[in-house]
């Protein structure tokens, strides 16, 4: 019997150096990730062949569907043996020809400007064209007739000489002021000098907008100010696009969790691009940070408590079309509440902090990036809280899933200027800060997704009400059609 006891003893005890070897603390599994995406990360190398080879990836073109493929391909390489893909129908926008002429009645000239997406697949329209300012609900309170049956000149940007205090809107948001005060277009102008053109959608829902929007460089629009100040000015827009019904697909990466595979971490960033230029910046870092944090987890042999689903999301740019059709599919399966985080890449760059939307996450976020700091000082791992819009946290946020990622991302001033613009090119991205994104986030994914405890459930209905009014949110979600607490 002693024997017996001996021997089981022995096993026990053998049995649990075993167990410490295959789950090593987190602050040996930090070290291990920092290692391996310092020496083997793929990030920077993957995006540049995918330009070189795909170029822009505009959902539901034909580059768009390559893009989907060429991720898909990618992480089967890796090893994965759970990916898919996730279908959706998407309204597919790709713009043709654009004749933007404005001046005085007797003498319109010619303007260099951009469609932006979602306008309408055709347009003819000339009208008196209004300075709208920042083009702000504000902004047509005064005269709510002014507008009406004519064309509006507003900032994208807040303009100097805003009232303090004053909160921008989306372009999208503008455009639906727009046309809830009975203009027939809207002229939106840029805040980076030098003739940058910004393109990106127009509509908050994806559908397609009932005016024409479009977008000119500052000076130009600058100098449309100055001539409506000094009297009549109009414009006449006309323009093709081709828009119809498409499919697009996400793409779903997934390791099953080791305790608890049930509980969901999703870790996702829009793939998708505009078609001006290479979408190298947004969200070409996010969308291949993501795909080397997933090859890292699998050259690793990472399995933490919790399932992991990477996503590549497409349609972001067009409306958050393929996250909500995520949440839309989870919500009808029943499995919303597997969902217990989303964490969100976009243009994520060389980190130094983590971010939340509920203040609840402080303690096991500052937890993980105190171990992250200690594995490379350059991180600083503080910790900020708070809600916003516009990317594909969102549809997740609105259901009361806590959603979260990187802070602190530095952009150069160069990568800033060219958002949504034709000078947005892999020359703007730099190897360092992207290895940087890809060590960072993996550790907050490995250390959420490895939690005894999250110390945040998923918000009931009344709860995300609140944390929308917190945020200043409902004015840009009603103008979207997202606000549902009347």
């Amino acid at each position: 019997m002693k024997k017996l006891i001996f021997f089981s003893c022995l096993y026990l005890l053998t049995g649990q150096e075993v167990w410490a070897q295959e789950k090593p603390t987190w602050e040996t599994t930090f070290r291990q990730i920092n290692a391996e995406v310092l020496s083997h990360s793929e990030a920077y190398t993957r995006l540049g062949e995918s330009i070189q080879q795909i170029g822009h990836r505009l959902t539901g073109s034909p580059n768009g569907a390559k893009a989907e493929q060429y991720a898909f391909d990618l992480l089967k390489s890796y090893g994965f043996t759970e990916v898919s893909f996730q279908p959706f129908a998407v309204n597919g926008w790709a713009r043709e020809k654009l004749d933007l002429r404005v001046g005085s009645p007797t003498d319109m000239q010619p303007m260099k400007a951009v469609a932006l997406a979602s306008t309408p697949a055709s347009a003819h329209v000339a009208g008196e064209l209004v300075d709208m300012g920042n083009g702000l609900e504000s902004d047509y309170a005064a005269d709510p007739e002014k507008v009406r049956g004519k064309i509006v000149l507003a900032a994208l940007h807040l303009l100097p000489n805003s009232p303090e205090g004053t909160s921008n809107l989306h372009r999208s948001a503008k455009a639906a002021l727009a046309i809830k005060y009975g203009a027939k277009g809207i002229i939106l102008f840029n805040s980076v000098a030098g003739g940058t053109l910004l393109t990106g959608t127009a509509s908050i829902t994806g559908d397609l907008l009932t005016i024409p929007a479009l977008c000119v460089g500052l000076e130009d629009g600058n100098m449309l100010k100055a001539r409506i100040a000094q009297g009549r000015q109009e414009a006449a827009i006309e323009m093709t696009n081709k828009a119809g019904k498409m499919t697009a697909r996400n793409v779903v990466a997934r390791i099953t969790g080791s305790e608890l595979p049930h509980e969901k971490i999703v870790v996702g960033g829009h793939l998708d691009s505009w078609d001006l230029a290479e979408g190298a910046v947004d969200n070409g870092l996010g969308a291949f940070a993501i795909l080397d944090m997933a090859r890292t987890f699998i050259a690793l042999g990472i399995q933490p408590k919790r399932t992991i689903e990477f996503v590549l999301f497409m349609g972001e740019e067009q409306g958050l079309l393929g996250s909500k059709a995520y949440v839309q599919q989870a919500l009808r399966e029943h499995a919303i509440d597997q969902i217990r985080f989303m964490l969100n890449f976009d243009m994520t760059n060389d980190p130094k902090s983590y971010h939340a939307t509920l203040e609840e996450s402080k303690g096991l976020f500052e937890a993980i990036g105190r171990i992250a700091s200690a594995t490379d000082t350059t991180f600083k791992g503080s910790f900020s809280a708070n809600a916003g819009l516009y990317s594909d946290h969102q549809p997740f946020m609105l259901q009361g899933i806590p959603t979260g990622g990187a802070g602190g991302s530095t952009l150069s001033r160069e990568a800033l200027n060219c958002y949504h613009a034709d000078c947005d090119v892999f020359d703007l991205v730099n190897e360092a800060e992207m290895k940087n994104t890809v060590r960072f986030c993996s550790m907050l994914i490995y250390g959420l997704a490895d939690a005894d405890e999250i110390p945040v459930n998923r918000l009931s209905d009344a709860e995300v009400k609140q944390l929308m009014l917190d945020n200043n949110l409902e004015e840009a979600l009603r103008l979207g059609g997202d606000w549902r607490w009347d």
